[in-house]
Protein backbone atom coordinates (compact mmCIF):
# COMPACT_ATOMS: atom_id res chain seq x y z
CA UNK A 1 0.00 0.00 0.00
CA UNK A 2 1.37 3.38 -1.05
CA UNK A 3 2.05 5.91 1.71
CA UNK A 4 -0.15 9.00 1.43
CA UNK A 5 1.52 12.36 2.08
CA UNK A 6 -0.04 15.76 2.62
CA UNK A 7 0.43 18.45 -0.07
CA UNK A 8 2.78 20.32 2.30
CA UNK A 9 5.00 17.26 2.77
CA UNK A 10 5.17 16.81 -1.00
CA UNK A 11 6.00 20.50 -1.48
CA UNK A 12 8.87 20.37 1.02
CA UNK A 13 10.16 17.16 -0.56
CA UNK A 14 10.08 18.41 -4.16
CA UNK A 15 11.18 21.94 -3.23
CA UNK A 16 13.08 21.69 0.07
CA UNK A 17 14.08 24.91 1.80
CA UNK A 18 17.51 25.79 3.23
CA UNK A 19 19.43 22.87 1.78
CA UNK A 20 23.21 22.88 2.15
CA UNK A 21 25.60 24.21 4.78
CA UNK A 22 25.88 27.54 6.57
CA UNK A 23 29.20 29.22 5.84
CA UNK A 24 31.23 29.87 8.98
CA UNK A 25 28.60 28.03 11.00
CA UNK A 26 28.53 28.45 14.77
CA UNK A 27 27.48 24.84 15.31
CA UNK A 28 26.88 21.57 13.50
CA UNK A 29 25.21 18.31 14.50
CA UNK A 30 24.46 15.03 12.77
CA UNK A 31 21.88 12.50 13.91
CA UNK A 32 20.65 9.23 12.46
CA UNK A 33 21.82 5.81 11.39
CA UNK A 34 23.92 5.09 8.29
CA UNK A 35 22.87 1.43 8.58
CA UNK A 36 19.23 2.20 7.79
CA UNK A 37 19.77 5.25 5.64
CA UNK A 38 18.23 8.10 7.65
CA UNK A 39 20.92 10.69 8.35
CA UNK A 40 20.49 14.39 8.96
CA UNK A 41 22.99 17.22 9.48
CA UNK A 42 22.13 20.76 10.58
CA UNK A 43 24.47 23.75 10.53
CA UNK A 44 23.44 27.08 12.00
CA UNK A 45 24.51 30.62 12.79
CA UNK A 46 23.16 32.38 15.86
CA UNK A 47 23.28 36.07 16.81
CA UNK A 48 25.35 36.05 20.04
CA UNK A 49 23.47 39.04 21.48
CA UNK A 50 19.85 38.25 20.63
CA UNK A 51 20.22 34.45 20.39
CA UNK A 52 18.15 34.58 17.20
CA UNK A 53 18.95 31.88 14.64
CA UNK A 54 19.96 33.94 11.63
CA UNK A 55 20.64 31.04 9.30
CA UNK A 56 20.13 27.29 9.42
CA UNK A 57 20.63 24.70 6.71
CA UNK A 58 20.47 20.95 6.41
CA UNK A 59 21.75 17.96 4.50
CA UNK A 60 19.52 14.90 4.43
CA UNK A 61 20.31 11.33 3.50
CA UNK A 62 16.95 9.63 3.69
CA UNK A 63 13.38 9.35 2.49
CA UNK A 64 10.81 11.97 1.47
CA UNK A 65 9.67 12.41 5.08
CA UNK A 66 13.25 12.88 6.24
CA UNK A 67 13.78 15.68 3.73
CA UNK A 68 10.38 17.30 4.35
CA UNK A 69 10.68 17.35 8.14
CA UNK A 70 14.21 18.79 7.97
CA UNK A 71 13.08 21.45 5.51
CA UNK A 72 10.14 22.48 7.70
CA UNK A 73 12.36 22.47 10.80
CA UNK A 74 14.67 25.04 9.19
CA UNK A 75 11.75 27.21 8.10
CA UNK A 76 10.39 27.29 11.65
CA UNK A 77 13.81 27.76 13.27
CA UNK A 78 15.10 30.59 11.09
CA UNK A 79 14.28 33.89 12.79
CA UNK A 80 13.34 32.19 16.06
CA UNK A 81 15.36 32.38 19.25
CA UNK A 82 17.29 29.44 20.61
CA UNK A 83 14.86 29.15 23.53
CA UNK A 84 11.88 29.08 21.18
CA UNK A 85 13.39 26.29 19.09
CA UNK A 86 14.21 24.27 22.21
CA UNK A 87 10.45 24.06 22.81
CA UNK A 88 9.89 22.39 19.43
CA UNK A 89 8.88 18.73 19.43
CA UNK A 90 8.10 16.12 16.80
CA UNK A 91 4.42 17.05 16.86
CA UNK A 92 5.30 20.69 16.10
CA UNK A 93 6.97 19.70 12.82
CA UNK A 94 4.36 17.10 11.86
CA UNK A 95 1.45 19.49 12.39
CA UNK A 96 3.07 22.22 10.29
CA UNK A 97 3.44 19.67 7.49
CA UNK A 98 -0.25 18.87 7.61
CA UNK A 99 0.41 15.57 9.35
CA UNK A 100 2.72 12.61 8.76
CA UNK A 101 1.94 8.91 8.32
CA UNK A 102 2.45 7.19 11.67
CA UNK A 103 5.17 5.04 10.09
CA UNK A 104 7.13 8.23 9.33
CA UNK A 105 6.83 10.07 12.65
CA UNK A 106 10.36 8.96 13.52
CA UNK A 107 11.59 11.35 10.80
CA UNK A 108 10.07 14.27 12.69
CA UNK A 109 11.75 13.04 15.87
CA UNK A 110 15.07 12.85 14.03
CA UNK A 111 14.72 16.40 12.69
CA UNK A 112 13.96 17.85 16.12
CA UNK A 113 16.75 15.90 17.82
CA UNK A 114 19.34 16.94 15.24
CA UNK A 115 18.31 20.60 15.40
CA UNK A 116 18.40 20.61 19.20
CA UNK A 117 21.81 18.89 19.14
CA UNK A 118 23.17 21.72 17.00
CA UNK A 119 21.72 24.26 19.41
CA UNK A 120 23.27 22.41 22.34
CA UNK A 121 26.66 22.57 20.63
CA UNK A 122 26.23 26.33 20.19
CA UNK A 123 25.30 26.73 23.88
CA UNK A 124 28.34 24.74 24.99
CA UNK A 125 30.60 26.78 22.72
CA UNK A 126 29.31 30.01 24.28
CA UNK A 127 29.41 28.80 27.88
CA UNK A 128 25.62 28.57 28.17
CA UNK A 129 25.61 24.81 28.76
CA UNK A 130 27.99 22.04 29.70
CA UNK A 131 28.69 18.67 28.15
CA UNK A 132 26.50 16.15 29.93
CA UNK A 133 28.07 13.00 31.24
CA UNK A 134 25.73 10.21 30.19
CA UNK A 135 24.79 7.99 33.12
CA UNK A 136 24.35 4.34 32.19
CA UNK A 137 21.13 3.67 34.08
CA UNK A 138 17.47 2.86 33.47
CA UNK A 139 16.38 6.50 33.82
CA UNK A 140 18.72 7.64 31.04
CA UNK A 141 17.71 4.74 28.81
CA UNK A 142 14.01 5.48 29.24
CA UNK A 143 14.64 9.14 28.46
CA UNK A 144 16.35 8.17 25.21
CA UNK A 145 13.64 5.66 24.32
CA UNK A 146 11.05 8.43 24.43
CA UNK A 147 12.48 9.31 21.02
CA UNK A 148 11.37 5.93 19.64
CA UNK A 149 7.95 6.13 18.02
CA UNK A 150 5.50 3.26 17.59
CA UNK A 151 4.71 3.53 13.85
CA UNK A 152 1.20 2.17 14.40
CA UNK A 153 0.14 4.92 16.81
CA UNK A 154 2.59 7.79 16.42
CA UNK A 155 3.24 7.69 20.19
CA UNK A 156 6.58 6.99 21.88
CA UNK A 157 7.08 3.51 23.31
CA UNK A 158 7.74 4.73 26.87
CA UNK A 159 4.54 6.72 27.34
CA UNK A 160 2.66 3.92 25.56
CA UNK A 161 3.92 1.56 28.30
CA UNK A 162 5.36 -0.90 25.80
CA UNK A 163 8.56 -1.51 27.77
CA UNK A 164 8.33 -4.58 29.98
CA UNK A 165 11.79 -4.27 31.49
CA UNK A 166 15.26 -2.83 31.09
CA UNK A 167 18.25 -4.68 32.51
CA UNK A 168 21.83 -3.44 32.46
CA UNK A 169 24.66 -5.95 32.90
CA UNK A 170 28.03 -4.19 32.80
CA UNK A 171 28.21 -2.73 29.27
CA UNK A 172 25.28 -4.76 27.94
CA UNK A 173 21.63 -3.72 28.06
CA UNK A 174 18.57 -5.93 27.62
CA UNK A 175 15.25 -4.35 26.66
CA UNK A 176 11.98 -6.26 26.41
CA UNK A 177 9.08 -4.68 24.54
CA UNK A 178 5.47 -5.87 24.46
CA UNK A 179 3.60 -4.96 21.29
CA UNK A 180 0.12 -5.49 22.71
CA UNK A 181 -2.37 -4.56 19.99
CA UNK A 182 0.34 -3.26 17.67
CA UNK A 183 0.63 -5.36 14.50
CA UNK A 184 3.66 -7.66 14.31
CA UNK A 185 4.66 -5.99 11.03
CA UNK A 186 6.07 -3.06 13.03
CA UNK A 187 8.29 -5.23 15.24
CA UNK A 188 11.48 -4.87 13.19
CA UNK A 189 11.03 -1.12 12.79
CA UNK A 190 10.72 -0.72 16.57
CA UNK A 191 13.63 -3.10 17.20
CA UNK A 192 15.90 -1.14 14.85
CA UNK A 193 14.91 2.23 16.31
CA UNK A 194 15.53 1.03 19.89
CA UNK A 195 18.87 -0.52 18.96
CA UNK A 196 20.11 2.52 17.04
CA UNK A 197 18.99 4.90 19.78
CA UNK A 198 20.78 3.03 22.56
CA UNK A 199 23.92 2.40 20.51
CA UNK A 200 24.59 6.14 20.79
CA UNK A 201 25.42 5.55 24.47
CA UNK A 202 29.19 5.19 24.67
CA UNK A 203 28.90 3.31 27.95
CA UNK A 204 27.19 0.39 26.18
CA UNK A 205 28.95 -2.25 24.09
CA UNK A 206 25.89 -4.31 23.22
CA UNK A 207 22.14 -3.77 22.93
CA UNK A 208 19.76 -6.74 23.00
CA UNK A 209 16.11 -6.09 22.18
CA UNK A 210 13.44 -8.73 22.78
CA UNK A 211 9.97 -8.12 21.36
CA UNK A 212 6.80 -9.97 22.37
CA UNK A 213 3.60 -10.10 20.32
CA UNK A 214 0.09 -9.78 21.75
CA UNK A 215 0.23 -13.46 22.80
CA UNK A 216 3.50 -12.68 24.61
CA UNK A 217 5.41 -14.88 22.18
CA UNK A 218 8.85 -13.64 21.20
CA UNK A 219 9.20 -12.27 17.67
CA UNK A 220 12.60 -13.35 16.41
CA UNK A 221 14.83 -10.80 14.72
CA UNK A 222 14.67 -10.71 10.94
CA UNK A 223 18.36 -10.50 10.08
CA UNK A 224 17.58 -10.03 6.42
CA UNK A 225 15.54 -6.89 7.02
CA UNK A 226 18.37 -4.37 6.48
Amino acid sequence: MAIKYSPTVIEHFTNPQNVGEVENADAEATEGSPACGDMLTFTLRVNPETHVIEDVRFRSYGCASNISTASMATVLAKGSTVEEVKRFNAKTIAEKLGGLPSTKMHCSVLAVNALKSAIKQWEIKHGLAEEEEIQCNETTIKKLLKHVINPATGQNIVNSEMINYIKIDNAKVFVEIYLGDTDDMYAENIREEVTETLETMKCLDEVVVRILDRRKTEIKEDNGNH
